[in-house]
């Protein structure tokens, strides 16, 4: 909705507006109605600034990745580096995440900045000691590629990747598509030794049909285990039957957002020992991950708060 003359004094004006706000409520599927706020249009033209700008960004190698090493508490090494996009613009700085992926995502420039982060991930992955692994996040509307799969395998041939050595993490959203083509292309990948990880478990309809139906090798609990266990006694007992069910099916299970030695203890009390989180390191680029990735027995410095 819009109102006149405060927002806009024309048609034209109005209708723009009020799409404005509808296309507002939607995105954000508030559920209600939604008056227009000046906001919006500013919010609108960032967007359209940083759809235009990430057009380039990718010709013009503004692009890199950083690495989160994923650890094994119980003898702090280092069992697999999960690769992040982060874009250095020429004039800005970093630009977060949160902003340029949704964007990558609605436009579908997603699929050619994930084909990149893939092909650079798995040519890093070889500098680094073979028993560790690196994790790709593939979103929803790349599931979407008919040739997915294939571009995959390609990629792992190219770079002379052990394919056992490539992770791809893929959420609830994209099985909940529950289609065909979506399971062939897992499968596909399953058999060629790419190992499937399952994302932000825990959150949505968490369907353990998932887990009889698809090759998932790993699940990665979602961050707000980490943030509820001290003080819910039944999230750490979902944690706890979560972590039975891992074991009973073969399948590692992953904490993520660990921050802290008392969120580190109540995992370990329920038999979860891999962690990923600021307590052991922040994502960080290669180069700075490499030493110790290099030293690999060694404990790692913690970074967390005590």
């Amino acid at each position: 909705m819009a109102s006149a003359p405060t927002d806009a004094d024309t048609v034209d004006g109005m209708m723009r507006f009020s799409d404005l706000a509808l296309y507002w409520a939607k995105s954000k599927q508030l559920g209600k109605a939604q008056w227009f706020d000046e906001t919006m249009q500013q919010e609108l033209l960032k967007k359209r600034r940083i759809e235009e700008e990430l057009r380039s960004a990718l010709l013009q190698n503004q692009f890199m990745l950083y690495y989160q090493p994923i650890i094994d508490a119980r003898d702090l090494r280092v069992t697999c580096c999960e690769a992040l996009p982060r874009w250095r613009h020429p004039e800005r700085g970093m630009i977060s995440p949160a902003e340029f992926i949704p964007v990558a995502e609605e436009t579908g420039m997603i699929v050619e900045l994930g084909e990149w982060v893939l092909r650079r991930a798995c040519n890093d992955a070889l500098l680094w000691p073979e028993h560790v692994r690196v994790a790709v996040n593939l979103s929803p509307r790349q599931f979407q590629q008919k040739d997915l799969a294939d571009m995959i395998k390609a990629t792992v041939v190219a770079t002379r990747l052990p394919p056992e050595r490539l992770e791809v993490e893929i959420t609830e959203t994209t099985l909940m598509q529950d289609t065909a083509d979506v399971a062939r292309k897992i499968t596909d990948l399953a058999d060629f030794g790419v190992r499937i990880s399952l994302d932000d478990f825990g959150t949505g309809y968490s369907s353990l049909g998932y887990l009889n139906r698809y090759p998932v090798k790993k699940l990665k609990l979602d961050r707000s285990f980490a943030t509820q266990m001290a003080d819910s006694p039944k999230t750490q007992a979902i944690v706890g039957a979560i972590s039975i069910l891992a074991r009973d099916l073969g399948i590692e299970l992953i904490a993520e957002g660990v921050e802290t030695n008392e969120e580190l203890a109540l995992f370990a009390a329920k038999n979860v020992f891999i962690i990923q989180g600021y307590f052991f390191s922040r994502p960080k680029p290669i180069e700075e991950l490499l030493p110790r990735l290099a030293n690999w027995a060694a404990p790692l410095e913690l970074e967390g708060v005590a």
